[in-house]
């Protein structure tokens, strides 16, 4: 298939984009404290380029250095020390033919206060002592403990109104001094785009940022001309837009990321905030101020499954939303639409729904996505399986670390230059990787692209390994992509995989490698030293997701409630079962990142499912269970079946006997630790590259 029209040029204003292809903005922690692109910032955004991206619109940028930050570590255009180290960067970007556009951003209500007035004082310490940063973000998890208990400076809003889901806990309605004073940030941080040469900037209106909460009434109810009626609401983006406009000229290209419905329905709160016909209202009233391009989204972190979407979501779902702004209005609309595929891209600008195709997550995943589409070779594409993996690694690293966010598919994130010039020192040397799952993969295709020369050993009659179980839950099936495209990237070059095959003791010495990577996986954990575990009414989660066993129209109690414990419960759910979840914790997936279990919890509870936390299980009988809550009441649950998702344990009983045989071998994935795709690949990058 061609994609003649997402490989056509088209304008953004006086702005010629060489094809629709646009990389959107996702902050991934890759800049400094003073907010300037580092190099590895400017390496990552130039392999995109080099990828054949058309337009590059990097993460989030501040406007001041006084207010709160959602990253210690973005872009800022603060100051006019910004201007050449942004330069740079966009003669970087224009090497190879790509736009840069910079999203101006102000957090609001969803940023750390404890950044507050602090980086003016830290950046000047940190330009002097470069290591000073890691210091420092060994001390933010005492700042955000505080944060958490409201000891911390309050954050700017538009007025006193409901807290975010995530972000700022203390906030105060701005003054209109205030107010006045940030909008001149927006049009000064424009106009020093404009002098470093960047090609265009973006307003993020979007996601509950500050920009979007002055349009939004859920968040915007003062009382002065900036709040109350429409028309209130939009005057301080009106004003920013105007003052840009003014200062840097009406032919600056200036584009709007726009949330055109909040999605609050989608949570059973429908009176709240505004929906898409405010939206599109809103969309019209920015074509006439002079905005030369919308970027449609959706949502805010009130509604975070709506604009940042978990892998059960169907792609081009939210593909109306754009089309119905397109229909209003006569400037190009961008939008991401959860696109998935150059196919689906194509289609969706045939038949209209949009101008540009815009994705981050694709990009992350797969820097070459455009270049493989153009040439061709679609099929030869990494695809993003939506684990979001990104986005918890850049919450969990750019909060306490100052380090970047990862992608669970693609190992080079953040190192591009290191990973493409990676040590060739493996000689040939046969390594034996045990275990075909992404962790084994991982490590086969990093030895490979080392000089290496691995062999896969798989005792099963196809790849995957606990993925195989993972995406077998219920709307998890892309999940599988993953080990798709990672076997056909071995195969192409040239890794053998030889599936069917146990790994012994006996065979590998055979092999005589110079090493071993074990990604045997794990094995559900169940524990002996509880009456009847070993009964035949209990079984693990993966054998009712892998459907080795049904059980229809019956009571069930599911033992644990982690992720593979939700999924569970919900194919359970689905086959008629009444379920009980027993979680020893106080709390249903503790250690899971919160999007999942807001999805999943969303299918569940229509079901009336029972969740008995702060519980734990004492026996099991034919009958059922006994278990015991917190305050040692105990009780009977009669059931028919009991399923096991209590986690799982390393399987790695090989890597004893191997060492005792003096052979090299390293564990890597759930061989070695627990955990998600994202962790496996990691696990299994670095175990290669140490070798």
């Amino acid at each position: 298939m061609s994609y003649d029209m997402m490989f056509s040029p088209m304008k953004i204003g006086k702005m010629e984009v060489k094809n629709r292809v646009v990389m959107t903005a996702a902050e991934f922690s890759l800049g400094q404290i003073n907010g300037e692109p580092t190099e590895r910032m400017m390496n990552y955004y130039e392999e995109r380029a080099k990828g054949g991206v058309g337009l590059i619109i990097p993460g989030i940028c501040r406007v001041n250095d006084m207010a709160a930050t959602s990253s210690f570590t973005q872009l800022s255009m603060s100051s006019d020390r910004h201007i050449e180290p942004m330069r740079e960067m966009v003669n970087r970007i224009h090497k190879y033919g790509a736009k840069l556009c910079i999203q101006l951003h102000h957090p609001g209500r969803q940023g750390y206060t404890s950044s507050i007035n602090s980086l003016p004082l830290i950046t000047p310490i940190a330009d002097r002592f470069p290591n000073l940063p890691s210091v420092l973000f060994k001390a933010t998890p005492v700042l955000l403990g505080l944060e958490q208990k409201k000891i911390c400076m309050s954050q700017q809003a538009p007025s006193k109104c409901e807290l975010s889901a995530h972000g700022a806990t203390r906030i105060h309605a701005m003054s209109k001094r205030e107010v006045h004073k940030l909008r001149d940030d927006f049009i000064a941080a424009a106009v020093r785009c404009k002098k470093a040469g960047v090609d265009a900037v973006e307003l993020h209106s979007t996601h509950g940022y500050i920009l979007h909460q002055f349009l939004s009434p859920n968040t915007n109810q003062r009382t002065d001309e900036y709040g109350g009626s429409f028309d209130n609401r939009m005057r301080f983006i009106t004003e920013i837009i105007d003052g840009i406009k003014t200062q840097c000229g009406r032919d600056y290209p200036l584009i709007v990321r726009l949330t055109v419905d909040e999605f609050y329905d989608k949570i059973g709160k429908p009176e709240k905030g505004y929906h898409l016909e405010t939206g599109i209202e809103i969309a019209k009233r920015l074509e006439a101020l002079g905005v030369d391009a919308i970027n449609v989204s959706s949502a805010c972190y009130d509604t975070y499954n709506y604009w940042l979407e978990p892998t059960s979501f169907e792609p081009g779902w939210r593909a109306y939303l754009a089309k119905a702004v397109k229909e209003a209005v006569n400037i190009p609309v961008i939008a991401a639409n959860f696109i998935r595929s150059p196919e689906q891209a194509e289609k969706q600008l045939e038949e209209g729904y949009q101008d540009f195709v815009g994705s981050a997550r694709n990009f992350i995943c797969d820097p070459y996505w455009a270049k493989k589409a153009e040439e061709g070779h679609p099929e030869k594409i990494r695809r993003c399986i939506g684990c979001l993996h990104c986005i918890k690694s850049f919450i969990d690293n750019a909060a306490t670390k100052g380090t970047p966010g990862e992608c669970a598919l693609n190992p080079s994130v953040g190192i591009e230059k290191e990973y493409a010039s990676m040590p060739k020192t493996g000689r040939g040397f046969k390594v034996v990787v045990v275990g075909a799952g992404p962790a084994g993969l991982t490590a086969a295709i990093t030895l490979k692209r080392r000089g290496f020369e691995p062999v896969v050993l798989e005792k099963e009659s196809a790849v995957g390994g606990q993925v195989n179980i993972a995406s077998s839950g219920p709307f998890k099936d892309k999940l599988h992509w993953s080990v798709e495209d990672m076997q056909r990237e071995a195969e192409a070059l040239g890794i053998e995989i030889k599936l069917n095959t146990p790994a012994t003791l006996e065979l590998i010495k055979e092999m005589n490698p110079y090493a071993v990577v074990l990604a045997t996986g794990g094995t559900p954990i169940r524990p002996q030293s509880i009456e009847g575990i070993n009964g035949e009414n209990v079984v693990t989660a993966p054998e009712i997701l892998l459907g080795k066993r049904e059980i229809k129209n019956s009571r069930v109690a599911v033992i644990g409630s982690g992720l593979t414990g939700l999924e569970t419960t919900e194919k359970l759910n689905e086959l008629g079962n009444t379920v009980t979840v027993v979680e020893m914790a106080n709390a249903i997936a503790g250690n899971a990142w919160f999007q999942f279990v807001d999805d999943s919890l969303s299918r569940i509870e229509p079901y009336g499912t029972e969740f008995l936390l702060g519980t734990k299980l004492l026996s099991v009988d034919e009958k059922g269970v006994l278990v015991e809550d917190k305050k040692g009441s105990k009780s009977r649950i009669n059931v028919d079946l009991v399923v096991l998702s209590m986690g799982v344990r390393p399987e790695n009983s090989l890597l004893k006997e191997l060492r005792e045989a003096g052979i090299n071998c390293v564990a890597a994935g759930d061989a070695d630790r627990g955990g998600t795709i994202g962790n496996a690949t990691q696990s299994a990058f670095h175990a290669a590259m140490a070798l």
